[in-house]
Parts: structure tokens; C-alpha cells; sequence
């Protein structure tokens, strides 16, 4: 009887029916086929993992199943993660299911929030750029949590958008609540709303300013506590009783927090170091010499710096390589770790490029200005399909407004709301240098889809009304369609289907928005004339749209068939490369489960290591979490990562490490590899000098096959030819040599 009820209650009307439509497109783009994407990030499906393990890894977001180390971000994107693998079982689909689920949730939230004060159309248009835009769909399906953050964030600007319009103060409390949460889930990256939450609430005049201004202060304090609970919770435990925090230099959060996801973060210099291979052809800088496998931020490698470059020079300032491969070489790493010069276009360096593409895998890479999202770069067919609508409709409404200082109603509120999200977010990623891959330009989506319907609504009336306003929506449909020409022309030696993108971006696009000028012109003497003109520009108008949303559908779809790489996830037009295994937002290796990870070069080692297995707390020893992932995804073990994601932790001392060798809960050692503390160092040194060299051929695969630089200069980075072995234990790295330490503990 209820469900009678319900279906009744339920009116399928046009709005209802384009607006399940629009979920049913984001539910494909970010469910269908997941389950190619293996375990996305290795890094944090290990965490994830071993968070499942014990309620203190959980609450510490351990790295690690013996609770060594932890990872280097906040724990709430994980938690849910891994409340998620323990209903539905611990698998790649069941931690990169949440992020779906915030695509989806998203979609129906800038939906909810743009209706409530400018319209169902304007509603329906912007949940439709959101589902669509190739950066948004490549965040929803993979492991990283910024699509999570995205939905915390929306749902705190709805908080807001009624605190402004009711002037009720418990709701600006939900908002900052919210945000609060979302620092939980990628700390200062949440701010980035902040600016748009505290204007928009100042500058509303439903309540006195002095009230305006202590609600403000008030929910300050809460939107501060909030943020750091769990931050303070963690450094005010023993160092003894909690895994090392990850990435930090004195193992606390808060250090973390300013640190390397602070200010390695944000750097507007033009003189920034890593300001290589510009998306122009700009000059490429080298930096001085890199040691192999360290870390690119969200992926599982990278390179890690010489001891005089400091980690903060380091951040995002990757050479270019003009002797890259100008196709890409294939890659086949499942972990996204493959990241180093014939690494399927992708090199760290970021000068490789295919098609003449840059495809740098650090967005602060791109030559900084105005014109860094639209420029011939990694970044471009992530974001830019909307941005030129977005900034004409964001002027077409302020002026249709009339936008001041005072928001005295709930559009001008929503117009400041979404503009100072889009305008601060705007510059950062057009002027950055700092870290930051392309991924994160998820966060200019939301802004970018709500200006966009809102901003196409307004030049509609603005064109039926005539006038010189007349000629914005004809305009703004004219440059869009020529930015998107523009941009798939950098990709149209990829794919003839790329060709076939531009001829309709022509036709649907720039020929309706040329005849939609030339209608403008003409006045129909009678009112049936008027209404068949008009009906005939309503029908260009749509089909402009259309040609506007083709491109980056098409370009969104391609993650249906084709495998993200799981560190560096990206969708657009460089999928639709005829190599079908280049590209930054992509990897050869389709599998996912357990046994498919076996088989990389790992899998005889582990073998190795399980086989000889006594009563040992850890399975094994490394330099870092770089080469313990696979290892704790495939066993479960314990694996011990030295120095950290980094490879430059201090997590502990020489001493420290002879106790765990003396109580026999280390045995097995594997010098080499990634890491650079001086203490790992130490402690290597020392195993080389005390341990027993096993010989290769009883861990090591007979298959492997690998070339490295024997000088590691400014102008030369160590690269694997093999890239079906790219960061195998037994030999992707030839320096790399097990160490046994059992005959030293019996020897105690």
C-alpha cells in the first residue's frame, strides 16, 4: 500500500524525467564496468586493507597491518572505504564504490541547490555538465577520495545557501560542520569553499551585520574544531602507541598538515622551480639529479630528491624530457607506478607527449597564466569544456541581477556562492606550481557546471529580450564551441573519432550559434512570426548545447573500456589514443584481483617470503611503502616501510631496528629501491653489513628483464625498459638485494 502511495506521490513530468535520465548517464559513467579498475591506487587500497584488519589501524589510517606507519591524509574518505570492504568484502570495487556513489550524489545535490534559486532548467542543465565533465567521472572511479570531499562540500553550500536566504544561524553551524568533515577528508584542500561560504553569508541581509558577523566568528571556532579533532586526538597519543604519520618530519598530523599538504601544496612564483615543458612549448627546467621511486603525491612513485633539494623545492618541479617517447611506450604497471620515462607518455618528468600533448602527471607542471587550462597539456580536456560558458554566465546573471554588495535575495546569494568557489579555485589552478596532478580539478567542476546552467538561463531571457544583452548567449556559445575545437584539435592525431568530434562541435555548435546572431537581427512583423522565430531559436539553442556536451561526454565515456591509471586517474580525449596503453589517466593492465597482481615481478618473492615465514612480525623490510604495497594487498602481511610513502621518514632509529632484529621479529630485508632518510640509510648500510645476501634466483623471476642509467645526472633519469616489470622486487631496480638477518638474531 505504501509503495502505491509513493508511486503515486512520484509525477513524471518533463523535469523528472530529464532529471533520472541525467542520474541514470552519471550512474553508468561511474558504475559500469568498475570493476577494471582493479584496486586504483595500490597505496591506499593496502591501507584500506589493513584498516580492516584492527580498529587501531582504523582509527590511525595505518598503511601497514602491524600499524607501522600510517598514510599521509586524513582518515574519514578511508574509514568509509573501509566500512564499505568490510559489508561488501574487501575488493577493488568495494573501496572505489564510495567515490561512485559521490559522483552520483553530487550530480543530484548541484541539481537541488542551483533549482532552489534559479529554476528546474537551470538545474537539470548543470547536473548535466557536472555527470559529464572527463575529471569529475575519472575522480568518481577511482580510490582517491576527492569526489568524496566534492559531496561533503555541496552538501555544506546547501547548508549555507539556506543560512544566507533565512538568516537562521543552526544552518551556517551545518555548513561549517561540514566543512569541517571535509577537512577529515583532504584537510586544507576543503578550504577552498571557504572564501565562497563566508562572503556569501556576510554579504546576505536577512540579518543584522553585527549577528552576521558573530555567527561568523562563532561558527569559526566549530568549523576549526571540527577540522583538527581527529588531527589533535592523533598527536596527543604516545608516539609509542600509534603508527608514524606519514610524510610529516616530527610525526604529527598538524606538521602534515602545514607541511606536505600545506605549502608543498601552493606556490605562485614564476620562477617556480618545476616550470618545465610549459603547455606551450615553454622552457623545460631540470632540476638537479632524482633517485628512482619516490613519490608523485597520490600515486604509488615518484622521484625523491638528492639531499641538497629539499622536499619543498621538490614539490611539482619535475623536468621535462625532450627525448621522451613522442608516443608513448606501454604501460603496464597496475598500480599506476610505472612512472618514468617510457611510462606510456606519462614520465614524471612530464615532458613526454603524445600527439604533441604534454602529458606531465604534476598539473603545476603547465606553463602558469590565464590560459593553462585551455593550453595544449594534461589539463585541459579535464576541465575546460564549460569554463568560457561559465564566465560569460556568470556575467549575463550578475548583470540580469544586478549583482552588488548587498544579496538581498536567494540568486544574487547563489551567484556569489558559486562565482567565489569558481574564482579562487580558478587562479589556483591556473597559476600553481606547487603539487598538484590533474585529478584535483575535480574541485572547479561543481562551480563550473552551476555557473554554466545558471549562466545559460540568463542569456536566454537576456536573447529574447533584444538589445545588445541579446548578443551574450550567441556569443557565449560561439567561443565555447571554438575553445572545444581548440582543445580536440590537440588530440586529433589520436583518434579519427577526435576528427568526427570536430565536425560536430562545427555543425551542432558554431553554424546554430552564427545563425542564432544572424536571427537576432531579424524582427518578425507579426506575432506568428515571432513565435516561429522564437521556436526556431529555442531549437538552436538546444542543438548548440548538445554540440557542447558531445566532446566531453564522449571523452568521459571512454573510461567504460578503458582502465585508469590508479594514481593519476583521468578521462578525456587522450583515451581515445589508438595506443590503447598511453596517456597519463591510463594503464594497459586491466586486472585487479589478488591473483592478477601476482603476476608482476612480485610474485616469486612473496612466494619466497611466505614460504620461509617463521614467527617474524614482519614479512618483510623496505625503503618504502612503494615497494610494500602489492605485497600487503596480496598477503595481508606485515610489511615494514621504512621511510614512508617518501621514502624519507624517520620513523626509526638504528637501535630501534637491532631491538626488532634481536626479539627475531625481522628477518627478511630487500636493500635498495626507493628511500632517502638518512636513517633508513643507516639502517640499510647496517643490514648489508650484518644480514646474508640471498641469491636472486630464489626470489627473483627469470623474466625480468631491466636497463638503468648508471649516472644519475640532471639531464639523465633511471627508467625501466621492460614495462611489463616496471617495479618488480627482484629486479626492477638492480641495485636492489634481499638481505637475511636470521643468522645474526641466533647469533644473539
Amino acid at each position: 500500500m505504501n509503495r502505491v502511495k509513493l508511486v503515486n506521490k512520484i509525477k513524471f513530468t518533463k523535469e523528472n524525467i530529464a532529471l533520472i535520465l541525467i542520474i541514470l548517464l552519471s550512474s553508468i559513467l561511474n558504475f559500469a564496468n568498475l570493476s577494471i579498475e582493479g584496486y586504483g591506487n595500490s597505496y591506499y587500497a593496502a591501507a584500506v586493507k589493513s584498516m580492516t584488519m584492527s580498529f587501531k589501524n582504523f582509527f590511525f589510517v595505518s598503511f601497514d597491518p602491524a600499524g607501522f606507519v600510517s598514510i599521509d591524509k586524513p582518515p574519514l574518505g578511508f574509514w568509509i572505504q573501509a566500512i564499505f570492504a568490510k559489508i561488501f568484502g574487501f575488493s577493488g570495487v568495494s573501496i572505489i564504490l564510495p567515490q561512485a556513489l559521490a559522483g552520483v550524489i553530487s550530480v543530484i545535490l548541484i541539481y537541488v541547490i542551483v533549482k532552489r534559486a534559479f529554476g528546474s532548467m537551470a538545474g537539470l542543465i548543470s547536473a548535466l555538465c557536472l555527470a559529464v565533465t572527463p575529471v569529475f567521472v575519472a575522480a568518481s572511479r577511482n580510490n582517491t577520495i576527492d569526489n568524496v570531499l566534492v559531496m561533503v562540500l555541496l552538501f555544506a553550500c546547501l547548508a549555507l545557501s539556506i543560512a544566507a536566504e533565512k538568516g537562521k544561524f543552526k544552518y551556517l553551524i551545518i555548513s561549517m560542520v561540514l566543512v569541517g568533515l571535509g577537512f577529515n577528508v583532504k584537510m586544507l584542500q576543503a578550504y577552498m569553499v571557504v572564501p565562497a561560504l563566508y562572503i556569501t553569508y556576510l554579504l546576505a541581509t536577512n540579518v543584522s551585520v553585527k549577528k552576521r558577523i558573530i555567527h561568523l566568528v562563532v561558527s569559526t571556532f566549530v568549523l576549526v574544531a571540527v577540522s583538527l579533532s581527529w588531527a589533535l586526538a592523533v598527536d596527543s597519543i604516545s608516539a609509542a602507541n600509534r603508527p608514524y604519520v606519514d610524510s610529516s618530519t616530527n610525526n604529527t598530523v598538524m606538521e602534515l598538515i602545514v607541511g606536505h599538504n600545506g605549502t608543498e601544496r601552493l606556490s605562485l612564483s614564476s620562477s617556480s622551480k618545476g616550470m618545465g615543458g610549459g603547455a606551450l612549448g615553454g622552457n623545460r627546467q631540470t632540476p638537479p639529479q632524482f633517485k628512482e621511486n619516490s613519490k608523485a603525491d597520490e600515486g604509488t612513485s615518484s622521484y625523491s630528491k638528492t639531499s641538497d633539494y629539499n622536499s619543498t623545492e621538490f614539490s611539482g618541479q619535475f623536468p621535462g624530457n625532450p627525448g621522451g617517447n613522442g608516443s608513448g611506450s606501454p604501460s603496464n604497471s597496475n598500480n599506476g607506478k610505472n612512472m618514468e620515462g617510457g611510462a606510456g607518455g606519462q614520465g614524471l618528468g612530464g615532458g613526454n607527449t603524445q600527439g604533441g600533448v604534454q602529458s606531465s602527471t604534476f598539473g603545476g607542471q603547465a606553463a602558469q597564466g590565464i590560459t593553462r587550462l585551455f593550453s595544449k597539456n594534461t589539463l585541459s580536456d579535464q576541465i575546460c569544456w564549460f569554463i568560457p560558458l561559465a564566465i560569460f554566465g556568470f556575467i549575463a546573471s550578475a548583470i540580469k541581477e544586478k549583482l552588488r554588495f548587498r544579496l538581498d535575495n536567494n540568486r544574487k546569494q547563489g551567484l556569489a556562492l558559486w562565482f567565489m568557489w569558481f574564482l579562487p579555485v580558478f587562479i589556483y589552478f591556473s597559476f600553481n606550481t606547487g603539487t598538484f596532478h590533474s585529478y584535483y580539478l575535480t574541485m572547479l567542476a561543481p562551480p563550473v557546471a552551476a555557473l554554466t546552467g545558471i549562466g545559460i538561463t540568463s542569456m536566454w531571457e537576456f536573447y529574447k529580450e533584444r538589445g545588445w544583452k541579446s548578443w551574450l548567449l550567441p556569443g557565449a556559445l560561439l567561443v565555447n564551441g571554438g575553445i572545444q575545437l581548440l582543445v580536440a584539435s590537440y588530440f586529433s592525431s589520436y583518434s579519427g573519432i577526435v576528427k568526427v568530434l570536430m565536425v560536430l562541435i562545427a555543425v551542432l555548435c558554431i553554424i546554430p550559434s552564427i545563425i542564432l546572431g544572424a536571427l537576432n537581427i531579424l524582427k518578425g512583423k507579426k506575432t506568428y512570426e515571432q513565435n516561429k522565430i522564437l521556436g526556431m531559436k529555442k531549437i538552436l539553442v538546444g542543438v548548440s548545447i548538445i554540440g557542447l556536451l558531445i566532446t566531453p561526454l564522449t571523452g568521459s565515456s571512454q573510461v567504460l573500456f578503458n582502465k585508469l591509471n590508479g594514481s593519476f586517474p583521468a578521462a578525456g580525449l587522450e583515451l581515445l589514443s589508438s595506443n590503447q596503453q598511453s596517456g597519463p589517466g591510463q594503464q594497459g593492465n586491466s586486472g585487479g584481483s589478488p591473483q592478477d597482481n601476482m603476476n608482476n615481478s612480485n610474485s616469486k618473492l612473496i612466494e619466497f617470503l611466505l614460504k620461509n615465514k617463521t614467527n617474524e612480525k614482519y614479512l618483510l623490510v623496505v625503503s618504502s611503502s612503494n615497494d610494500a604495497s602489492d605485497i600487503i594487498l596480496n598477503t595481508g602481511e606485515a610489511v615494514m616501510s621504512l621511510g614512508g610513502f617518501m621514502g624519507n621518514n624517520k620513523a626509526i632509529t638504528l637501535d630501534e631496528f637491532k631491538e626488532l632484529v634481536k626479539n627475531g621479529e625481522v628477518r627478511y630485508v630487500m636493500v635498495g629501491g626507493s628511500g632517502g632518510s638518512n636513517s633508513s640509510s643507516e639502517i640499510m648500510n647496517w643490514v648489508k653489513e650484518n644480514g646474508k645476501v640471498v641469491s636472486s634466483s630464489e626470489y627473483g623471476n627469470s623474466t625480468e628483464s631491466t636497463s638503468k642509467s648508471s649516472d644519475n645526472t640532471e639531464n639523465s633519469i633511471e627508467s625501466s625498459t621492460n614495462s611489463k616489470n616496471p617495479q618488480g622486487m627482484g629486479g626492477r631496480d638492480s641495485q636492489k638485494q634481499l638481505y637475511d638477518l636470521k643468522e645474526y638474531t641466533d647469533s644473539l
